[in-house]
């Protein structure tokens, strides 16, 4: 079996799976943001008093925070009482960042483990060997009632990465790369496995970014085999090893394609309006006027995507026309760069620092004006996603993003690599 078909065989309590099959399982975890007031207000309509599992739940309200309305406010007032009232222990407050990331570092995600939750980017558990899928607030209400859902065991599809990076490029590009060449709907319910002699290089950070944005290309799921790096960071994160559990694919594991990328022909790519697909590379694009340049989400907002545009930012200056944001994707991230310094080169190179979260991705500031031109760090760049109908989007990496804001247009990262 795949790594898919196992976790859903375990879930599931049967020996085995087979790719179509539904199977009733029962998640490890479910995660709800910004939309637990809606699961809740269901659940209260369905007259439900009793949760099936306090503990598989985990709470954090991340989209807009702290809240910008009287609506939200009230929104997260409703999820603060539930959380009191059913005794959820797992609960972040506005002050955390996002929820992919707090979870993570939190150490509410293991190798083998099946979580779903309100969020189609739940797909980034498959960084640490984990399933994760987004569910509708709906579905997350039957999970906290009953603790399981029906799931469809997805095909599956075996990419090896060969090769290694070139300078200025990283794993948002091989992403954009993929995401350009297969489609939105390239990969529609598969679960995808990375695989490949590069892979055991990769930080657990730039697996995130992988498993991430996958979703763009449709994905049920997404995994980097679990491994000795995950292992690391898991130490003294979780808090109960013996959950500890790397699931890998049987070597005669039946894949439905197979893909091989050369990492080494890979350069900067950029995801142009108002599609994730519409990638193009670094050259076709360079020049390309920009306004804002956003770095943050949860696909290019931890601690090691700060440090990469840091060192390009370092010792000189945002282009005056440019605002360039700067939005940690949660507390400990915006810590580590506090007291390593990377925040005050981010800062007096002409940027501004926000409270973590998911910020200007999930349309809590940073708004584009009619005519207006942002490149981001996030994993959509939708019509409207960011203000005006009448503003763009592009999507780049950390670097990228950071050589872009300098120049005050699209600009290639290869060349502050090399002086």
């Amino acid at each position: 079996m795949t790594i898919a078909e196992k976790i859903l065989s375990a879930k599931s309590g049967k020996a085995s799976v087979t790719p179509g099959e539904i199977v009733e399982a029962y998640p490890d975890l479910v995660m709800s943001h910004t939309a637990t007031w809606r699961s809740a207000s269901v659940m209260k309509r369905v007259g439900a008093t009793k949760l099936y599992d306090p503990e598989r739940l985990a709470i954090v309200l991340d989209h807009v925070s702290p809240a910008k309305t009287e609506k939200y406010a009230a929104d997260q007032q409703i999820s603060r009482n539930f959380a009191r009232e059913y005794g959820v222990r797992k609960f972040y407050d506005v002050d955390a960042g996002i929820a992919h990331l707090v979870l993570m570092e939190a150490g509410h995600v293991a190798p083998g483990d099946l979580i779903v939750g309100t969020d189609s980017h739940c797909t980034i558990y498959g960084s640490l060997g984990a399933l994760g899928t987004g569910i509708g607030y709906t579905e997350v209400t039957s999970v906290w009632i009953t603790g399981k859902l029906w799931m469809k065991v997805p095909e599956s599809i075996r990419i090896t990465l060969q090769g290694g990076f070139g300078a200025g490029v990283y794993s948002k590009d091989l992403m954009l790369h993929l995401i350009g060449k297969l489609g939105a709907d390239g990969c529609t319910y598969n679960s995808v496995e990375f695989y490949g002699d590069t892979v055991a290089e990769l930080s657990v950070s730039e697996r995130m970014t992988i498993a991430n944005l996958a979703m763009e290309m449709g994905v049920k799921c997404a995994f980097l085999p679990p491994d000795g790096k995950t292992a690391e960071y898991l130490k003294g994160r979780l808090p109960d090893w013996s959950r500890y559990h790397e699931v890998h694919a049987d070597p005669d594991a039946r894949y439905e394609r197979r893909i091989e990328v050369d990492l080494a022909q890979l350069e900067p790519m950029v995801a142009c309006p108002h599609e994730v697909q519409n990638t193009k590379p670094i050259g076709e694009v360079v020049g390309t006027h920009i306004d804002q340049a956003f770095l943050g989400s949860c696909a290019n907002a931890k601690y090691e995507d700060l440090v990469v545009a840091a060192g390009i930012l370092k010792g000189r200056r945002v282009d005056p026309g440019v605002r360039l944001i700067i939005t940690p994707g949660s507390k400990q991230i915006m810590l580590e760069a506090m007291n390593s310094g990377v925040l005050q080169i981010l800062l007096e190179s002409g940027g501004m620092v926000t409270n973590p979260g998911c910020g200007a991705c999930a349309g809590d500031g940073g708004m584009l004006a009619d005519g207006e031109v942002c490149l981001s760090t996030a994993n959509r760049n939708f019509l409207g996603r960011m203000g005006s109908n009448q503003s763009q989007i592009y999507l780049s990496s950390p670097a990228t993003l950071a050589a872009s804001a300098i120049r005050g247009a699209i600009a290639d990262p290869r060349e502050f690599l090399t002086h």
